[in-house]
């Protein structure tokens, strides 16, 4: 099994898990080998189209693919799929209930070095405002490949969120990805990290940070924003009464945003430490830098949850 390989080099290998079904079509806006779409495209030619620099259109030929009973996947980079043609995906797939599955590969700041333009953080919170819209921002290559086969079994609009920068492989070929559901990957009785994408992996690193100084840190992989596990996130939230959340994307409608909402609804008020793009744009660098400079790396995480265990304490 690979150690570390991209998050988006599971999507071309679901796309095969799933290709047997002949209603399965793919659509790619010119970025097919990026995306890893092309796998699917080089062994099912007749059920793949190249659309060309042109979302919208792509978004809207999926829908109308979806209605004839076809099972679309669009995938495009994150900037483009979601900025571009986010009036098509509104009113198209969410406002008409199309079945059609959208794939935004190289968001966040770890696409890197081709800069702000690029680097998607802002699509979670488009996503999620969405009625009938399905959110997953899976963590490793092996959770994107299963994710593709949640997605397939689901009837309606959903969104993935990919990444470019290779993270550790953290699940193995037995991993079963349900829609809803968020998962363990590390127990703590302190405190509770709840991340997505390549943050899980960040977050880990900075539990066994903490563990060293005797801080016992749960990590929770959140890859299903929308929905949301809301069971387990009150569950770890009541053990620990100390949350944090972790995600390559603004602070502003994300994974944080959604943990608020929820635990605001819940009626057991606990305020969220947010490690989160602080409403700003960044600039081209390797993603480690970035996340150095911008506040998403292992010893931010670190940070906010010392910070909200001290939070607690002054509760007590």
């Amino acid at each position: 099994m690979e150690k570390a390989a991209a998050i988006r080099d599971g999507y071309g290998k679901g796309l095969l898990k799933i290709a047997e079904d002949a209603d399965v079509v793919v659509l790619d806006a010119d970025l097919q080998d990026s995306t890893r779409s092309l796998q699917f495209g080089e062994k099912y030619p007749e059920r793949f189209f190249t659309m060309g620099i042109s979302e919208a259109d792509m978004v809207c030929a999926a829908a109308g693919l979806a209605s004839q009973g076809k099972k679309p996947f669009a995938s495009s980079f994150a900037c483009f799929l979601v900025r571009r043609a986010f009036d098509q995906i509104f009113v198209s797939v969410c406002y008409s209930k199309m079945n059609v599955k959208l794939v935004g590969s190289h968001a966040g700041l770890a696409t890197g070095e081709d800069g702000p333009t690029a680097q998607e953080i802002t699509d979670i919170a488009c996503m999620r405002a969405l009625p009938n819209m399905v959110v997953l921002v899976p963590s490793d290559a092996i959770q994107t490949e299963k994710a593709v086969t949640a997605l397939y079994n689901h009837v309606g609009p959903a969104y993935m969120r990919m990444s470019r920068a290779p993270v550790p492989i953290l699940y193995d070929d037995s991993h079963v990805f349900e829609i809803g559901s968020g998962y363990v990957v590390r127990e703590g009785s302190d405190a509770a990290i709840f991340a997505c994408g390549t943050m899980v992996s960040e977050s880990l690193k900075a539990a066994s940070t903490l563990e060293s100084e005797g801080i016992k840190a749960a990590v929770i992989n959140m890859s299903s924003i929308k929905p949301l596990d809301k069971e387990l996130l009150l569950k770890h939230a009541r053990q620990t009464k100390a949350v944090v959340t972790a995600e390559d994307h603004s602070i502003i409608g994300g994974l944080g945003s959604a943990v608020e909402e929820a635990l605001n609804e819940s009626e057991f008020f606990l305020p969220v430490q947010k490690v989160a793009v602080k409403d700003t744009f960044a600039e081209s660098g390797k993603p480690e830098e970035l996340y150095r400079k911008y506040g998403l790396s292992e010893e931010h995480i670190v940070s906010a949850v010392k910070r909200a265990i001290g939070k607690k304490a002054l509760r007590h």
